[in-house]
């Protein structure tokens, strides 16, 4: 486990797990949101996303978490091991609630980006288990059998995956297959 991609809903808890097993393994964690996202909620044009994923992932050791379904393929072709926080919708819901409760105006997901609730998020977070996770699935069966792909469906299992986490298990030089 070297090249990790951490992938789910909005408040499925990407981030936070992505920092717990950061905290574990000793790789480093890239927060795609924080790179895709510009002041003022402005994205990234496609073209100029692709290239800065693919900076941000060129070294042999990492974890990345976030969906971006159109730089998808890139993250796949790159990990080793998929993590899939399926958690129940409306679990995720009442996360986003919260963190938008919590940290409403301050900006935790990009600088520059204060956070908000917004509609149209809120729709993709109810639709993911069905559309999001369409796409998702498909783009595993791409890469079926090259990849370890962990499904965590429960915030119980998402503790019991980590608390196995074997910290040796990342450790030392990247596989000889990346440069």
């Amino acid at each position: 486990m070297q090249r990790v991609a951490v992938v789910g809903s909005g408040g499925a808890g990407k981030s936070t797990f992505s920092e717990a097993l950061g905290r574990l393994t000793g790789l480093p964690v890239v927060h795609l949101d924080r790179h895709y996202w510009q002041p003022g909620w402005a994205a990234l044009p496609r073209e100029e996303w692709r290239d800065e994923q693919a900076r941000l992932l060129a070294g042999g050791r990492w974890i990345a978490d976030g969906n971006y379904s159109s730089t998808l393929d890139l993250r796949l072709e790159r990990a080793d091991t998929v993590i899939v926080l399926a958690l129940p919708r409306w679990l995720c819901m009442v996360r986003v609630l919260g963190r938008w409760w919590h940290n409403g105006g301050r900006a935790v997901q990009a600088e520059g980006c204060p956070e908000r609730l917004d509609p149209a998020f809120l729709r993709w977070v109810w639709s993911y288990p069905v559309e999001g996770r369409a796409r998702l699935d498909a783009e595993l069966g791409r890469h079926a059998g090259r990849l370890r792909v962990v499904e965590l469906a429960t915030p119980k299992e998402v503790r019991l995956f980590l608390a196995a986490v074997d910290p040796k298990a990342a450790a030392g030089p990247p596989p000889a297959d990346i440069p």
